[in-house]
């Protein structure tokens, strides 16, 4: 029998990232509407001042601001008032010393302004003069032509996915388009006579398909598609013919299932067989995913997860999101939160652990709460809400430590 001839995750993920460095994604030009979530696939440089001009913070008066200078509420300063600007329309009006306008918040500033005085620290003598009681600095509750953006300012850059407040960075600056990467295809096959789709009758011995649609829900988490979700079973011929249709129509192909050394397990045998580089890995010093094979289909990431719903997960975070990621140029951090964990667990030396924990809130200080079960339980990932990574080097956590949650 075959044993595993197991590599770090450190060293997988660095494997991977290198040998697929050449593949890439291309790019589709989308209404900024339709972009939500999705990575653009070049920097964008504006073409225009934000603001395009001077523009009140706050609804007050437009001043010299050496005219507010030394007023109190004892001792006010004295403005003549020479009129209004509107919202949305040019302020035609110029003022000097002595002299003040109205402006609402976002108007334009007067020439001859230096700073704006807040209506609440002023007071109308009489319809023509103006009380100020609070001095002003010059630039102050003013935002100057270009002070947000510039023209010729990079403002979004290549690998940057679209939030909400990225939208409204590009919809400020009048841009109705953005180019984007298309969405990173994955084709998901389930492995195992004993693997059914979720909609037919479980007989005894058989095994819904959960990890296509748990995996495929990560995908879709991290801006890519599912291009196809297939079951196969222990059949040689089979797969080989179902990761070959696979291939033709996606960028990253996952086997979930059939990788260990089993004698019925095939996964191995079709990789070899396709005509690429092979399996460039059997077996990861991870736990739980050892039985884990990376290999290249045709110039494309072919990846057998491991059968146990927690285990495929892990091995997914692991090493497929980082290299889907890296496809799209990514370099957003990933979810996560700083927790205090609540007891000492141990992990296993010579193995990267992903340990799943539950998340609670105390003093408004997270905690840690680990989870135990086999990585055979769905019960492992529903009652988890993230995963403390434990490097190959340390022995377990202790209670009272601090560490990053990453949030599943």
């Amino acid at each position: 029998m075959e044993f595993f001839k197991v590599s770090s995750v450190e060293d997988a993920r660095k494997l991977v990232l290198d040998e697929f460095s050449g593949y890439t994604l291309q790019s589709e030009e989308l209404e900024l509407e339709k972009t939500t979530g999705r990575t653009l696939s070049e920097d964008v440089v504006s073409e225009e001042d934000v603001p395009g001009f001077d523009r009140s913070t706050v609804d007050g008066y437009a001043i010299v601001a050496e005219d507010s200078h030394g007023a109190t509420d004892s001792i006010p300063s004295l403005l003549m008032i020479k009129g209004e600007v509107r919202m949305g329309e040019e302020a035609a009006l110029t003022i000097k010393s002595g002299e003040t306008v109205y402006v609402p918040t976002g108007g334009m500033i007067p020439k001859g302004a230096t700073a704006m005085v807040m209506i609440e620290n002023t007071e109308k003598m009489d319809d023509n003069t103006l009380l100020i009681y609070k001095p002003v600095s010059v630039g102050e509750n003013i935002l100057f032509k270009g002070e947000d953006v510039r023209v010729g300012q990079t403002v979004l850059r290549k690998g940057y996915r679209l939030t909400p407040q990225g939208i409204g960075v590009l919809a400020s600056l009048g841009i109705t388009k953005a180019k984007v990467y298309k969405k990173p295809r994955v084709h998901i096959i389930s492995t195992g006579d004993e693997i059914i789709e979720i909609r037919d009758k479980l007989d005894i011995g058989k095994i819904r398909d959960i990890n296509s649609y748990s995996i495929g829900s990560l995908v879709e988490s991290l801006g890519g598609e599912i291009s196809g979700r297939v079951i196969i079973g222990d059949d040689y011929d089979q797969l080989l013919k179902g990761v070959l249709e696979g291939l033709e129509k996606c960028d990253i192909l996952i086997l979930s299932g059939g990788s260990s050394v089993g004698t019925r397990d095939y996964t191995y045998q079709v990789i070899e067989a396709l005509g690429g580089k092979g399996v460039l890995i059997h077996g990861l010093a991870i736990k739980p995913g050892k039985p884990t094979i990376v290999g290249d289909g045709r110039g494309k990431l072919v990846v057998g997860l491991p059968g146990h719903p927690v285990s495929s997960i892990v091995v997914f975070k692991a090493i497929v999101e980082p290299f889907i990621r890296s496809l799209m140029n990514r370099e957003d951090i990933l979810p996560q939160v700083r927790a205090l964990v609540t007891q000492n667990f141990p992990s296993s030396p010579g193995k990267e652990t992903y340990h799943m924990v539950r998340l609670d809130k105390e003093d408004g200080e997270y905690l840690a709460i680990p989870s135990f079960g086999k990585s055979g339980m769905i019960t492992l990932l529903s009652g988890s809400q993230g995963y403390i990574v434990i490097k190959e080097h340390e022995e377990g956590v202790n209670k009272g430590e601090l560490r990053d949650v990453f949030l599943i």
